[in-house]
């Protein structure tokens, strides 16, 4: 990460809120894209918190935290974007941390680089049970339907959403899957039968682009 990126880097780590966004603000009027600052900064921030977070060297209350300053750079950012990009939709999707799992810091970085990059996305949240998936996909009327799982119970839940839809044909010619999180790997979403895995939200940006045949 750049010497840029520092002070909005230690923001987003403290729970910071009003430095993190004015941070952000900055780094736009000093001619850096909304797009490069999740890229170079945000994701590489939260990806050390959640390893932090996994060695038990941060708690929950702090990942919460870190996540409230991105939520709030990420509403800053609207206008931004939208002024910055084409209005026209590159796909819908619906995105959602599976059953018996409660963790959203990963999702909600997925979620603002597919809007970054002018997906509409639909955010069902944590704990979403398979039948509200696959409800909000059709009444959405989704391309694309984003599963997250950052623990290894939650991978079954995972496996049922693909399998509804294995076994649906009206669900399998109209949605297609894409997996990630902490104990989902490219051989396991082989397996499971999702259509793409990203391994960051960068790749899964690249998954959505070609789940939903749109050029990158």
């Amino acid at each position: 990460m750049t010497d840029q990126y520092v002070n909005l880097g230690e923001a987003i780590k403290k729970g910071d809120v009003e430095t993190g966004v004015s941070e952000s603000l900055l780094l736009v009027e000093r001619g850096v894209k909304p797009i490069e600052i999740f890229s170079e900064c945000i994701e590489p921030t939260l990806a050390v918190i959640g390893d932090q977070f996994s060695r038990l060297e941060i708690f929950l209350p702090e990942m919460i935290n870190s996540a409230e300053v991105v939520k709030a750079i990420q509403n800053e950012f609207k206008p931004l974007m939208e002024a910055d990009q084409e209005t026209i939709s590159k796909g819908k999707i619906v995105i959602a941390t599976v059953s018996g799992d409660l963790h959203d810091i990963g999702k909600n970085i997925v979620k603002a680089m597919l809007e970054v990059n002018g997906f509409e996305v639909n955010d069902l949240g944590v704990d979403v049970e398979t039948k509200t998936i696959l409800k909000s996909a059709r009444d959405a009327d989704a391309d694309i339907i984003a599963l997250s799982a950052l623990m290894i119970p939650s991978l079954p839940f995972v496996k049922d959403v693909i399998d509804f839809i294995e076994a649906n044909e009206e669900a399998r010619s109209r949605f297609k899957v894409m997996v990630g999180g902490g104990p989902v790997n490219r051989e396991w979403a082989d397996e499971a039968g999702a259509d793409g895995y990203g391994d960051d939200a960068i790749e899964a940006v690249d998954v959505a682009y070609r789940l939903i045949d749109a050029p990158a």
